[in-house]
C-alpha cells in the first residue's frame, strides 16, 4: 500500500502512521449513524429563557466575570470563495442570473462599494467590475478570507468582519478593560490580517475604552487527512506523492485545545451585525455566559461532595439533576449498579468539558441540530447533529431528523477547566467514529475525503451540554456576497 518514501512524506507532515491506517480503514468500513431518539424541543432538552432569567443570568456573569478571564475564539481560515460562486460564472463563462443581476444593480448598498469605484477604469461594464473586484486586478476579494472583506457601511466608515469581531468581544468579553480574542487563519493571509489590525485597533481602543491582546493559530498539517481512490487506495499526486487534505473545522480541536481562559465564546467569522442590531447578541451573549456559570458551580459543587461522602440522598439528587437538568439519561444497567459503580459513573460524567449552546427556531437552513442521542456507552444526552450523520435510508430516523425545531448557528460557550482550575485534555472528550467521508476530485481524477469529527459535533460529543433558545436575530451568517444586501446587514 505505501512505498519507503511516503513513510518519510508521513512524518514530515507530524502525522502517527496509526492515524493513516485507520483513516483508510475508515473509508473502508465507513462512519456509523447516530442514533437519534427525538429532536431535542423546548421543555425537553432546549431551555427558553424568560425576560426575568435572561436579567439574572447576565447579572451573574457580569459579577463572576470579574474574577474569570474570557476569550473570543473566531475560525476565520475559510476562503470565501464559495459567497462568489455565480459572480466567478459570469466572469469566466458570461452567465448571468438572479443572483448576479441583483449584485450590480445593487453595487452601491455594498460596503465596500467605494474602495472598488476608487479603482476602476471609467466607463466600466459588469464584466470589468466583476474582474476587479474577484481578481488580482483590484480589490481581490474572490481569494480572500471572509473575515477580511467588508461588511458592514457606517455614516463614516466601512468594517470589514474581523472588525465587527472586536467589537462584540469589546462589549461582551472583556475583564478589566482587556479583550482577549483568537482567529483561527490560513498562513497566506496572516500577514493582510495583521496589517488591518495594525491600522485599525488603536481606534477600536480608544473608542471602547479596552486594550485588545489577540492571537492566532493555523490549522495544523498534522490533523490533514489522506485521501484514496475509489477503491479505498492511497491517492497519489502526479509526482507519486500522498494527497493529504485539509480535514474540516474539526481540524481546530487542536487550536482549541491550546486556548487558556476561564471562558470560551465560540462564534463563526461571518455571523455578525452592524451596531444597530447588536445589542441582542450582546444580551443573549452574557446571559448564555451565566447559565454555564451557573452550570459549572452546581458540577463542581457535586464533585466536591462526592469526594467527602457520596450518601444514598446525595446519589438520587444526581440522578435527578442528570436528567433533568444535564439531560444525560443513565444506560439500562445502571439500576443494576452497585453503590461505588454509581459513584464512579456520576464522577465520570461530571468531569467533563461544559458548553452552552445556543440554537435558532429551525427556519429550513441546511445544516445540523439538537437532538437527544444514544451513545456508544449506552447513555442518552444532548448532541449537535449534522445531516450527513443521519441514516436518511431510515424512515424512523429520517422522520426524527426532520422533526427538529431548532438549528444549530454555532454560537457556543464553553468552559474547558475542570474543578481544580486544571484543562481539560479536549482530545480525550472526542467520538473519533463520527467523522465524514465525501467525494472530490483531483487533476481530473475521483476521489474520497475525510473530514474529523466536526468541531461542535464529534469533537465535543463527550462534554455536558446545554441547549438555550436565541432568538433568530442573532443569527445572520453571510453565505453569498448578496446576503450583504439584506436588511440585518445594511
Amino acid at each position: 500500500m505505501f512505498l519507503e518514501k511516503d513513510f518519510s512524506q508521513i512524518h514530515e507532515l507530524g502525522i502517527d502512521l496509526e492515524t493513516v491506517y485507520q483513516q483508510i480503514n475508515d473509508f473502508k468500513e465507513g462512519f456509523p449513524f447516530m442514533q437519534l431518539q427525538k429532536a431535542a424541543t423546548l421543555n425537553d432538552g432546549v431551555i427558553q429563557l424568560s425576560e426575568e432569567q435572561l436579567t439574572t443570568f447576565e447579572a451573574i456573569y457580569e459579577k463572576k466575570i470579574k474574577k474569570l478571564t474570557p476569550l473570543k475564539f473566531v475560525p476565520a481560515s475559510g476562503a470565501a470563495t464559495r459567497m462568489f460562486k455565480s459572480l466567478f460564472s459570469f466572469l469566466e463563462e458570461g452567465k448571468s442570473d438572479k443572483s448576479t443581476d441583483q449584485f450590480f444593480n445593487k453595487l452601491s448598498d455594498f460596503a465596500f462599494a467605494e474602495d472598488l469605484k476608487k479603482i476602476l477604469p471609467k466607463d466600466a461594464d459588469n464584466q470589468t467590475i466583476a474582474d476587479y473586484y474577484l481578481t488580482r486586478k483590484g480589490l481581490e476579494y474572490g481569494t480572500l478570507p471572509k473575515g477580511l472583506l467588508k461588511f458592514h457601511k457606517y455614516e463614516n466608515e466601512s468594517r470589514t468582519a474581523l472588525e465587527e469581531h472586536l467589537v462584540e468581544g469589546a462589549t461582551y468579553a472583556s475583564n478589566d478593560g482587556k479583550v482577549k480574542l483568537h482567529f483561527t487563519v490560513s498562513p497566506e493571509h496572516l500577514s493582510r490580517f495583521l496589517k488591518l489590525l495594525n491600522k485599525v485597533v488603536p481606534n477600536y481602543e480608544e473608542k471602547y475604552n479596552v486594550k485588545f491582546d489577540i492571537s492566532f493559530s493555523e490549522q495544523r498539517r498534522s490533523t490533514d487527512t489522506i485521501a484514496v481512490n475509489m477503491d479505498n487506495t492511497p491517492f497519489r499526486e502526479k509526482d507519486d506523492s500522498l494527497l493529504f487534505r485539509p480535514a474540516g473545522h474539526g481540524a481546530l480541536l487542536a487550536n482549541l485545545n491550546d486556548i487558556s481562559a476561564d471562558i470560551v465564546f465560540i462564534k463563526n467569522i461571518d455571523n455578525v451585525v452592524p451596531d444597530r442590531i447588536k445589542s441582542t447578541t450582546i444580551t443573549y451573549k452574557k446571559a448564555l455566559a451565566g447559565v454555564l456559570l451557573k452550570y459549572q458551580d452546581k458540577i463542581f459543587d457535586y464533585q466536591y461532595q462526592l469526594k467527602e461522602w457520596a450518601s444514598e440522598p446525595l446519589l438520587l439528587e444526581l440522578s435527578h439533576f442528570f436528567e433533568e437538568k444535564l439531560c444525560i439519561l443513565p444506560p439500562v444497567e445502571f439500576m443494576e449498579m452497585n453503590h461505588n459503580q454509581k459513584v464512579m459513573y456520576f464522577q465520570k460524567k461530571l468531569n467533563r468539558p461544559l458548553r452552552v449552546c445556543g440554537v435558532v427556531p429551525n427556519t429550513g437552513e441546511p445544516g445540523g441540530g439538537p437532538f437527544w442521542c444514544k451513545n456508544s456507552d449506552g447513555t442518552t444526552s444532548l448532541q449537535i447533529v449534522e445531516s450527513a450523520q443521519v441514516n436518511m435510508d431510515s424512515i424512523t430516523q429520517k422522520e426524527i431528523f426532520n422533526n427538529s425545531t431548532h438549528f444549530n448557528p454555532v454560537d457556543l460557550i464553553c468552559s474547558m477547566k475542570n474543578y481544580r482550575n486544571e484543562k481539560f485534555d479536549l482530545l480525550k472528550f472526542r467520538d473519533p467514529k463520527t467523522g465524514f467521508v465525501t467525494q472530490k476530485s483531483k487533476d481530473g481524477k475521483d476521489l474520497k475525503a475525510q473530514e474529523l469529527p466536526g468541531l461542535w459535533n464529534g469533537s465535543m460529543s463527550d462534554w455536558n451540554t446545554i441547549f438555550v433558545e436565541v432568538p433568530l436575530i442573532t443569527f445572520n451568517p453571510v453565505k453569498t456576497v448578496n446576503d450583504l444586501l439584506r436588511e440585518e446587514h445594511q
